[in-house]
């Protein structure tokens, strides 16, 4: 079918399958798009692009993608700083925050535990989270991470290691969210019920 293309827009097709979730049909949709739209409509797209990575680092504290040294979350005051709620990537923080349920801060692991993969503890922010909770001001450490199987054994790792600190409650989410899936995709009733619904690992 794209043979028949000019090879600039089938390139764009081509790099528009390789995203996560975009099919061929999608592909060539949003390509037709694009070249039906004006040209500051593609340009726009172009920076946003080109832009995406510029000045986006970690946040120091919990590690969430941001542009300033401390997130927006960490630097709220009214945020309930001795509640973490540990996860796996930012995408998981974000689907939290729309169901509106927590009102603590975040640390985020950028992974889990995936001896297949040839991710073990020491690839993942979990050194972080120790020296976060080693500093005395942390009551409360809820473990988000997604329930299937690297998931449930990176919370329990987690589990382990903060156990010799015996004034931090650990807590795991309810399973309202359901085995094997991802906090990403779930629905936000679902993740306010297995935030709400938390209970100890």
């Amino acid at each position: 079918m794209t043979k028949y293309l000019p090879k600039n827009i089938e390139n764009l097709i081509n790099e528009f399958n390789r995203l996560p979730g975009i099919g061929p049909k999608t592909a060539q949709r949003l390509a037709f798009y694009l070249l039906k739209s004006s040209e500051t409509r593609s340009r726009e797209l172009a920076d946003a692009l080109v832009n995406v990575k510029t000045g986006i680092r970690m946040c120091n504290k919990c590690f969430t993608l941001t542009t300033e040294e401390i997130c927006d979350i960490c630097s709220d005051s009214v945020r309930k700083q001795e509640v973490v709620c540990v996860v796996e990537d930012s995408t998981d923080l974000i689907a939290i925050e729309k169901t509106g349920e927590f009102h603590g801060v975040y640390h985020v692991l950028h992974g889990k535990i995936a001896p297949l993969d040839g991710v073990g503890p020491d690839d993942i922010k979990l050194k972080e989270l120790v020296a976060r909770v080693a500093c005395g001001e942390i009551k409360e450490v809820i473990v988000a991470t997604n329930p299937n199987l690297e998931g449930e054994a990176t919370a329990l790792y987690i589990s382990k290691i903060l156990a010799p600190y015996n004034n931090v409650r650990v807590t795991r989410i309810a399973r309202g969210l359901p085995s094997g899936g991802d906090l990403e995709y779930a629905d936000l009733t679902t993740i306010g019920r297995a935030i709400s619904g938390r209970g100890e690992i």
